[in-house]
């Protein structure tokens, strides 16, 4: 694995010497990139001699080779270790004016924060607003030792120990085996969450009553089984995230549009794709510039459009490379069923599978206990996969078991 080793400047940034070590004697090839202030701890010659690979600090080093961009385009792993506040200022407000910085900025794969500085620093405002906003964007932020910082100060903010910085960001990049059953080892899943909102003017919007309980249940158990996990996740609470935060990579959304175009960015790197977002079929033809006020007694009319159809779009777009798997929330007509409206769902979106559970009388949206039929499409044929009820974390385990069945070997 190509790794790129991060050292801002804190006096912890010894402890990173250890973390190359330990890096490199498990077979892994590693790019230190620290700060102008971290070689004022720790000299290129050590990072270079350890690592067996030339340290460059500046966008402007050897650009002809274009570092600043194919450094980190060539990581597998990205790790901060130590991570200072000023490094998770800049790391947060996408600032690119060093080495380490701009490969922060260009690299997809996982990255991995390990702050050390003292408490203070750690429990402030500021700081614990860049790392959840960092941890909302996907990457991975450690939680820092506590005991004897610089000087007699002691609490929380002491780089934890290298072997613990290593085996935590191994984890996040699929190294360490999962415990018990790992059926989705390795296999990348992206989940749709929460509900899409259309707005109507700055204030108001068209939505559903969809929590995210549901799709947040789905990526808790598809980590638990050893997945890479991308949640696009629509107007979810953050209380209601935080099982999966810096586990999961976060990819906020708020219209039908939004949640379309990143199913479709991030579907191209997933192997399970599934869609259990309630998205807003429907949307305002004109959006109002300012709040819309009351015009008499008359009422209101709406002109909506059409919403893209995303699930059948990501069928047509994967065909058969991809595994994707749709939800049907139904309440059932005065002619058909639930069960019957879910079936016909499936058949003409062309997924691989479909959850259906009734939410008749607003059932389901916002509680913690669901009920749901797994269906699989053979063709023109529809087969009962499995049922299942319980709280949403159970169900979610049944249905994350049963989809793991239809993967490939």
């Amino acid at each position: 694995m190509n790794i790129v080793l991060g050292v801002a400047g804190g006096i912890a940034a010894y402890k990173a010497c250890h973390v190359v070590r330990l890096l490199k004697e498990q077979g892994h090839s590693v790019r230190v990139v620290p700060t102008e202030a971290a070689l004022k701890f720790v000299g290129a010659p050590t990072w270079e001699a350890l690592s067996g690979q030339p340290v460059a600090t500046d966008v402007f080093d050897r650009v002809e080779e274009v570092q600043h961009v194919n450094v980190g385009h060539g990581a597998d792993l990205v790790i901060v270790a130590p991570a200072t506040a000023d490094l998770l200022a800049r790391a947060r407000a996408g600032m690119g004016n060093d080495m380490l910085t701009a490969t922060l900025l260009v690299t997809t794969c996982p990255v991995v924060y390990v702050p050390a500085m003292h408490t203070e620093m750690w429990l402030n405002p500021a700081t614990q607003d860049n790392v959840a906003t960092l941890r909302d964007r996907g990457a991975h932020v450690m939680e820092p030792a506590s005991g004897r910082l610089t000087g007699a100060d002691s609490g929380p903010g002491r780089l934890p120990e290298p072997a613990d910085i290593v085996e935590y960001a191994l984890s996040k990049a699929g190294e360490t085996p999962p415990v018990g059953n790992h059926a989705l080892a390795g296999t990348r899943v992206l989940i749709s969450a929460g509900g899409t909102r259309e707005p109507l003017d700055p204030v108001r919007y068209l939505g559903n009553r969809s929590s995210g309980k549901q799709g947040v249940a789905l990526a808790q158990v598809a980590l638990e089984l050893g997945a890479h996990v991308t949640v696009c996740a629509a107007n979810i609470a953050s209380d209601v995230l935080e099982p999966i935060r810096g586990r999961a990579t976060i990819v906020p959304v708020e219209t039908t549009a939004e949640l379309h175009e990143q199913c479709v960015a991030h579907g191209e790197k997933s192997d399970l794709i599934i869609m259990a977002a309630a998205v807003a079929d429907y949307r305002p033809a004109e959006i109002a510039e300012h709040k819309m006020k009351k015009s008499g007694d008359d009422g209101m009319t709406l002109s909506l459009v059409q919403n893209p159809d995303i699930l059948k779009d990501l069928v047509a777009r994967f065909g058969d490379t991809k595994n994707i798997v749709g939800f049907a929330a139904e309440t059932g007509t005065a002619d058909d069923t639930p069960e019957t409206l879910a079936q016909q769902k499936l058949l003409r979106k062309g997924c691989r599978a479909l959850v259906f559970n009734s939410v008749a009388q607003g059932a389901v949206f916002g509680d913690d206990a669901t009920s749901v039929i797994v269906y699989e499409r053979h063709g023109s044929q529809v087969r009962e996969l499995v049922r299942a009820s319980g709280s949403k974390q159970e169900v979610s385990r049944v249905v994350m078991e049963s989809v793991a069945q239809l993967l490939p070997s």
